[in-house]
Formats: structure tokens, C-alpha cells, sequence
């Protein structure tokens, strides 16, 4: 995506804000995030509770639920994130699923109703899930045979967010004409991160004994993301330390206050802010078209959606009301 550079001449402040890798620890529990192997048998809910719990926060959630049954990556979303749950959730997931057949089926038949399951598909949540049962579509990126071990395949799925694998499997039985049961699930990436980013619930509570009883912060600081970290594929503008303050507080974004924007943007686009150390300042909503902004005089620019840093962070530039 290629950029408007609008001011070229601009500096920051180190006294104010941070580059997010820098972060103390504290910081980073206000607004950061955990990559876990979620193990079988608790829920999503569960884990994100025993974590909270570890460390003593009041915030701190999961961003996509897995079955108790199901392993892989799983986000845990403390502070701040949590205001970027929805946008974790959307985020492309990958799983090995095995599948367990009553009949063992025709190998060509098997591969005509795994590609009948590829691409747009519907995808009724199944009874189940906590969410409402209606008729709607995802997207199977690909649905590829790794192995077939006995009555088990085992395959590889690429999905859409807020796919249920579980109905791929019901709807796989019904093309094949017998039941199939999936038996084992472990997603293996959420957007950009894989089970090589993630640790184990042991490895956490190990790191926060260190920090607590020892005081040694390395091993935390370690597994403890910056929010920033999460936003990497995400469309986002630059803005003067000036600006920064003001947009915490949920003013508008002027142009005066913008130093770059990416072109080809609608107004009504859904932007990031980030300062000029690369932090996460807010989610904005454009109040006009991207590539329009290079020519413009004056005026507001972008109102905020969600503001993801706290407001002592820059100074305020305008005096303070009686």
C-alpha cells in the first residue's frame, strides 16, 4: 500500500511515550498480549480466568474461543487489547483436524466432497455452540488430506474466522452418505502466529513466579506482546506527538496534526494511529477520502472509534477548563 507523506520535517519528543519493544513491564500488562497452546479440556474462558488470576488484573480476556476438546493458538488479551478483540477474531485460522469415518471411504469420493467444501461454503453453527443457529457462509481457504490412518483422516484446514469444523465434519458424512465424528482439533495459526509463537499455561506460571517471588522480570517480559504487535497487517496513519494527546482525550484528528496516510482509503475506512515511536494511539473512521487529504487546507480529518492508549502517556496542548 503506498502512502501520502504529508509532513517530512517532524520529530519526537523522548521524554513522552515509549517504542513499544521498550515497554516496562507494567505497560505492557495495561495494554499487551499472550500467545498460549491452549491444552485440551478447559474452555477458552477458563484459561483467560486462571490467567487473570496469576497475575491480579480486573482485564484480561481470550481473542477466539476454542472447544474444551481443541488445542493451538489462543490470544490472551490483557488491558487495552481487549478493546482489539473483534479484530483478532477476524483473523485468517489454520487447524489439523482428524476426522473419524464409521466406513472408511472411496478415495476419490473423499477428495470430490473435501474440494465441495472448499472455497464459499455455508457454515450453520452447530447446536452446540453458544452462538445462534442461522444459515451463513465462510470462506475454506483450503481443505487438504495430510494422512489417512485407519478410519482417521487427518487434514489440514485454512479458514475464515468463525468457521465451525465440526459442521465440515456432519456435512462431510452427509456428501459421503455416513456419519463422521471429528475427534481431534488444534489450530495452528491465528493470523500471523503460530504454535511456535505460543507457551504452554506451565511456562506462565512459571514466568510470573520469577517476577513475583524472585523478582526477575526477563522470562515475563519475554512472553508479554505489545498491542502493537497484533495491528501489523493493519491500515494505519502517523501523527505529530502534538496530535497524539488530543486523540487520547477523543478529539478529532486535523490535518495540521497528520504527518502520513495510506492512499487508496474511503471515507467511512476504519485507520490506526500511530505516533511517531510507532505506538498505538487509536482506531480512527475517516471523515473523507484518503488520497482527497494531500490537497486539503485545514480540517477534521478522522474521528476516533477506540482509543488504545492511556491519556497521561503525551502532554496536553490546550489549557485545562474551570
Amino acid at each position: 500500500m503506498t502512502v501520502h507523506l504529508l509532513q517530512s520535517d517532524v520529530s519526537t519528543n523522548p521524554a513522552h511515550g515509549t517504542l513499544p519493544d521498550e515497554r516496562d513491564l507494567e505497560a505492557l500488562m495495561r495494554s499487551g498480549f499472550i500467545l498460549i497452546d491452549k491444552p485440551a479440556g478447559p474452555t477458552s474462558h477458563q484459561l483467560a480466568a486462571w490467567a487473570r488470576d496469576l497475575f491480579g488484573l480486573d482485564r484480561l480476556g481470550h481473542g477466539g474461543t476454542l472447544d474444551p476438546f481443541a488445542t493451538g493458538v489462543l490470544p490472551l488479551m490483557a488491558g487495552r487489547t481487549m478493546k482489539i478483540t473483534n479484530k483478532v477474531l477476524k483473523h485468517t485460522k489454520s487447524y489439523i483436524a482428524v476426522f473419524r469415518f464409521k466406513t472408511v471411504p472411496d478415495s476419490t469420493e473423499l477428495a470430490s466432497a473435501m474440494a465441495q467444501l472448499t472455497g464459499r461454503i455455508y457454515n450453520v453453527p452447530p447446536e452446540v455452540s453458544a452462538v445462534k443457529v442461522q444459515v451463513r457462509t465462510r470462506r475454506i481457504h483450503t481443505f487438504e488430506q495430510l494422512d489417512m490412518v485407519g478410519q482417521d483422516l487427518v487434514a489440514r484446514i485454512t479458514c475464515e474466522a468463525g468457521t465451525y469444523i465440526r459442521t465440515m465434519a456432519r456435512d462431510l458424512g452427509l456428501m459421503l452418505g455416513g456419519p463422521v465424528v471429528l475427534k481431534e482439533l488444534r489450530r495452528e495459526t491465528s493470523g500471523l502466529y503460530r504454535l511456535e509463537h505460543c507457551i504452554t499455561m506451565d511456562q506462565l506460571a512459571d514466568a510470573v513466579w520469577l517476577w513475583k517471588e524472585c523478582g526477575e522480570e526477563g522470562a515475563l517480559r519475554n512472553v508479554i506482546h505489545p498491542i502493537e504487535k497484533l495491528l501489523v497487517d493493519v491500515p494505519s496513519c502517523t501523527v505529530k506527538d502534538s496530535a497524539v494527546a488530543a486523540l487520547t482525550y477523543g478529539a478529532p484528528l486535523l490535518l495540521p496534526g497528520l504527518v502520513s496516510v495510506p492512499s487508496g482509503l474511503k471515507k467511512g475506512s476504519e485507520l490506526l494511529v500511530k505516533s511517531l515511536k510507532g505506538e498505538a494511539v487509536a482506531f480512527v473512521t475517516l471523515k473523507v477520502d484518503s488520497d482527497s487529504i494531500p490537497s486539503l487546507e485545514n480540517g477534521e480529518v478522522a474521528r476516533p472509534s477506540a482509543v488504545l492508549m492511556d491519556t497521561d502517556v503525551y502532554p496536553r496542548r490546550w489549557p485545562a477548563s474551570n
